[in-house]
């Protein structure tokens, strides 16, 4: 089977059964991952470039291992100390690195829409990192792949994200995710950082009061408050919103049942998670982030022209 996309723009571009071709992929890319030699010769002699033009950590780090395990050539670009200070367009960027006969580019950007543009303007497979705050595809990805490890199906799972939803690409690629695939899907935060239009332009519920939320869901994805991409104030302080919305492990302990904390970090300790939440054995936040190795190796293998 094959993707119907040559690219990865976004979740809102994909199939449902893309989806579940990305999942069970990344299932054996992960069991390869638990062997003594965790490194397959399937991307030999494709050549991936890592286009960042925000600061990262996990996801860059996550794409670079996915593409080494893969056996890639990898070239890591940032920013800083690149022509890009000279004032250097992305396209000219992307044009000269594809002058080096590259074939696939990973692109994080602060501008909206970037990876689309370049998709329309350049021969090789484009991935989207993440992009302004529209999406962030594979982090949607490996949410639902490490949703679907726990619980074992997304269908019919109550799924609760919480936070910055206003500013947060994540939550974006996760709601499109998550609603074609079945689950239900309730946002919360202050009614400052939730978008007025969310239930009716992509059918999920709204719900204010975090209590009543956490006692609904099986999965709480907690969210970053993103104060670099907020040019107002839209709540009094980090103080008051940990009190109103942070989750803390009495919250966790006053619920009637169990419930499964995710974050797709960086995490601000103290303010959207308590420390010894995110300690807890109900954090999956670690798995996350060793899940995200396997989805990408997926993608990456999906997107190369490789699955004949």
């Amino acid at each position: 089977m094959q993707l119907s996309t040559r690219h990865l723009l976004g979740i809102k571009n994909l199939t449902k059964e893309d989806i579940s071709l990305i999942l069970s992929t990344a299932e054996q890319f992960k069991e390869v991952l638990q062997r003594p030699v965790k490194k397959v010769p399937s991307l030999r002699d494709v050549t991936i470039v890592n286009l960042f033009y925000e600061s990262s950590t996990r996801t860059r780090f996550s794409f670079e291992l996915a593409e080494k395990r893969l056996s890639a050539d990898v070239i890591n670009f940032s920013t800083s100390g690149s022509s890009v200070s000279k004032g250097e367009t992305l396209l000219d960027t992307v044009n000269n690195i594809l002058s080096m006969k590259v074939n696939m580019v990973v692109l994080r950007h602060s501008a909206s829409g970037a990876p689309h543009f370049l998709a329309n303007h350049i021969p090789a497979a484009i991935i989207n990192a993440g992009d302004g705050i529209n999406e962030h595809p594979t982090q949607a990805l490996l949410d639902a792949f490490t949703i679907k490890e726990k619980l074992g199906n997304l269908n019919g799972v109550k799924v609760a994200i919480i936070g910055d939803i206003m500013h947060s690409r994540v939550s974006m690629s996760n709601i499109y995710l998550l609603t074609k695939m079945g689950a239900k899907v309730t946002v919360c935060g202050p009614p400052t950082l939730i978008p007025k239009y969310i239930r009716e332009a992509f059918g999920v519920e709204v719900n204010y009061n975090l209590k009543e939320t956490l006692d609904w869901c099986d999965v709480a994805n907690v969210l970053r408050i993103q104060l670099e991409r907020q040019d107002q104030v839209l709540f009094s302080s980090l103080r008051e919103y940990n009190l109103a919305y942070g989750v803390s492990k009495n919250l966790l302990d006053s619920l009637k049942k169990e419930i499964i904390v995710m974050h797709p970090g960086p995490v601000n300790r103290g303010v959207e998670l308590d420390s010894d939440v995110m300690d807890s054995k109900q954090s999956v936040i670690l798995q996350q982030v060793e899940n995200g190795v396997a989805v990408r190796m997926a993608v990456l293998y999906l997107l190369s022209n490789r699955t004949n």
